[in-house]
This record gives structure tokens, C-alpha cells and sequence, in this order.
């Protein structure tokens, strides 16, 4: 009998939160970023979740030798802000780098919209973010990750032209249909493309139900939980939980850390599973079929698409001004307005915006600064009208010459 494959991956990100930033402020100050929030942010987050769960997971990681293989992936301007305010926090995943049991994904550098935005833009951050990943970690992405899960075929077609055979995604019931998330699929524009698609419902209960004491089955327990594992159909099972879970949304106090230092020991002792990478898992299970997705889904709604992102006016507004900027960028070529423009792209800045509520994702929301969407579009195009100036400013001086 073949062993059921656990897949377990974790995204690592925080946002680069922009200043107030008000009116009076375009055309004569440029630093859009909140120094002291992000620093006071990322050390919180780091001592709080990043260094007692990397210190558990090298703990197990060592103590079940080989047995326990898990994914991250790190936007590359979260490790600008770990190399920042806390360098620390790098060290400590690079010693699960050198475990040879972790793998380490790709993404957006800038944790962005860009792969419904712009082609150039979207393979400028992943190669940006490939070549991060190799300086830091020693290691070279194979499997590739979208902002907040984003995918539709075209997506999926331009991740493959950019070198990676495996994608991992949402098991969006709008796409799935009757099927199950717990087998490996393919991109329907491009069939050599394997996805691996989240199980939300067995990957919400740690991530976001975990501490819930009015949950009908709190507490849960890692006997209880491989029962559910155990039970679930299909050959793969596909943990995808926002980092951040462990030790923020569900602290300390919650048992987050000891229910995560038992689940390992409990599923091997099983024997009717096994824990494998995105990579390992596309090697080991053979493709059952292709899934459409014709528009865009994600992992941060209950209907698994854009809409928490651009699904109101004002995101739109924002959106279409900052992503008309990027032939002008590419003729300048300029680092600095590079750097701004792809902090401004940042996914976190289309959510502050956003006018939804909603009751799922509580584990995927920002802290967020502003009071009402509208605070946030103010603030956020505020600062856009300053970098519209300077673009324009660069582009007249080089017209100019």
C-alpha cells in the first residue's frame, strides 16, 4: 500500500508599511516607509513566531533525520527587513537550509500583483527573488509559489517559460468542482506544468482555527488531527499555512508550539503516511489530470479570488496609475525608483484598501494602520503622486541629454 504524502509549506512574509505620508509632503519628501513600525513589527514577529518555530522544526528536523521534509517560502522584501532589524532570523533559516530536508520556494520579490499586471515586471521580481534565494541559502528554486497563491493558466503558462515545473495553488472549489485538492494536477495551458493544490479545510484548522475555544472540536490535538489526515481522500494532503500562524495569530499560550512538536512524531508513527517537499511530491505521484482556470484565484477570500485585492474602485484607480509607470521605469532603468516601485507593488497596499468583510483568512490579515479603506487609498496615492513626479522628473532630464 502506498503511503499517503503530506506536503507542508509555510509562507514567510510582513509588508513594508508605508508612512503617513500626507499632501503637503508630494514633491518634497521622498521616504515613504515606516522605519519604526517596521522595525518594531519584524522584531515582535521575530521573537514571537520566526525564531521559536525555526529552533522547533531544526529540533524535529534533526530528530526525525530525513523523515520530515517541509517548504518555505520568504518574500525578498521580508528578507530585506530581516537583513535590516534582525539578521538573526536569516541565520536561523539557513541552518534548516542545511538540513537538506527543507526546501525553499520562489516567489514575487516584492510579494506583488504583478503576474496580472505586467509580464516583464512579473519575471523581473522572480528571477530578482530566484537569485535572493541562491545568495542566501545555497540553494536553487524548482518549485514556484505566487503572491497570496494567485494562479489562472496564463499565470501558470509564464511560470513555466520561467523555468519551474511544479506550482503550488489554491483548491479552489470554483475550479475543482467535485474533485478533491489531494492529488497532483496540471496547468491547462501548459500540461507539463504540476500543481499542487491547498486542502484550505485540514490547513485553516491549524492556521486559523487553532485557538478558537468556541470551535465545535477545540482543543485539537495531534492524535486528532492524523485521524483527519488519515481520512482524507486522495494521495496527497496539502498543508499551505501563512508562518505567521504560529506564535501571532495563535500565541504561545494557545499549545500552537506543542501541538506542532507532537503532529510530526504522529503522523510517521502512522505508517500510513509520509512527509514530502513540492518537489519530491511531483516525482513521487503521477499527474491525474488538468484543471482550468481561466480567471485568476487566490488563498486570501472565501471565493478564492482578486477581489479582496482589486475588487473596488479605488484599488483599481491605484493599481492601473502604478502599473502605467512600468515602461517609463524600464527606459530609466534606475535602482532607486526601481526599489520604490516595487515596495509600491506590494500586496499588502491593494488589501489596506480593500472594502470587503470577511470571515475566513483571519490568519492572512495585515496589521493594518489605517482606520477605513479610504485612509489607505489617500495615503497610498499621496505617496504615488510624489513617485509619479519623480519618474516624470527623471524621464524630462533624460529627454533632455
Amino acid at each position: 500500500m502506498n503511503q499517503k504524502s503530506i506536503c507542508l509549506y509555510f509562507q514567510v512574509h510582513q509588508p513594508t508599511r508605508l508612512r503617513l505620508y500626507r499632501f503637503f509632503d508630494i514633491g518634497k519628501d521622498s521616504h515613504y516607509y515606516d522605519d519604526f513600525a517596521n522595525r518594531t513589527v519584524i522584531r515582535r514577529t521575530v521573537q514571537d513566531c520566526y525564531l521559536p518555530m525555526n529552533a522547533i522544526l531544526l529540533d524535529l528536523l534533526k530528530t526525525h533525520k530525513g523523515k520530515l521534509k517541509l517548504a518555505f517560502s520568504i518574500s525578498g522584501s521580508t528578507l530585506e527587513l530581516f537583513e535590516r532589524y534582525a539578521p538573526e532570523v536569516i541565520d536561523s533559516f539557513k541552518a534548516l537550509a542545511d538540513t537538506g530536508w527543507v526546501e525553499f520556494l520562489c516567489e514575487t520579490y516584492y510579494h506583488s500583483l504583478a503576474s496580472v499586471a505586467s509580464q516583464a515586471e512579473f519575471k523581473h521580481q522572480v528571477l530578482k527573488q530566484k537569485d535572493k534565494i541562491e545568495q542566501l541559502f545555497g540553494v536553487k528554486p524548482v518549485t514556484f509559489r505566487n503572491t497570496e497563491l494567485i494562479y489562472s493558466d496564463s499565470i501558470g503558462a509564464a511560470v513555466y517559460d520561467m523555468g519551474f515545473k511544479t506550482m503550488l495553488t489554491e483548491g479552489a472549489k470554483q475550479v475543482l468542482g467535485w474533485r478533491s485538492p489531494n492529488y497532483v494536477y496540471s496547468c491547462a495551458s501548459q500540461p507539463k506544468l504540476n500543481l499542487l493544490m491547498r486542502n484550505y479545510s485540514l490547513s485553516d484548522d491549524i492556521a486559523v482555527r487553532f485557538s478558537n475555544t468556541s470551535w465545535d472540536v477545540w482543543p485539537l490535538t495531534a492524535e486528532k488531527y492524523v485521524e483527519w489526515l488519515r481520512g482524507a481522500e486522495g494521495e496527497i494532503v496539502n498543508l499551505f499555512m501563512d508562518y505567521e500562524a504560529f506564535g501571532l495569530l495563535h500565541p504561545a499560550g494557545s499549545g500552537i508550539f506543542d501541538f506542532m512538536r507532537a503532529l510530526p512524531a504522529w503522523v510517521l508513527a502512522d505508517g500510513s503516511m509520509q512527509f514530502v517537499t513540492p518537489a519530491q511530491a511531483v516525482k513521487n505521484l503521477k499527474c491525474v489530470g488538468p484543471v482550468e482556470v481561466e480567471d485568476a484565484i487566490s488563498w486570501s477570500t472565501v471565493e478564492s479570488d482578486m477581489s479582496v485585492y482589486l475588487g473596488n474602485e479605488l484599488q483599481q484607480d491605484a493599481f492601473n496609475k502604478l502599473y502605467d509607470l512600468t515602461e517609463k521605469l524600464s527606459i530609466l532603468n534606475d535602482p532607486v525608483l526601481w526599489a520604490d516601485f516595487g515596495h509600491l507593488q506590494e500586496s499588502a497596499n491593494f488589501y489596506d484598501m480593500s472594502t470587503q468583510f470577511f470571515s475566513d483568512g483571519a490568519a492572512r490579515k495585515y496589521v493594518n494602520q489605517y482606520e477605513t479603506p479610504y485612509e489607505a487609498f489617500i495615503n497610498y496615492m499621496n505617496i504615488l503622486s510624489d513617485f509619479i513626479i519623480r519618474v516624470n522628473d527623471a524621464m524630462a532630464v533624460r529627454d533632455e541629454r
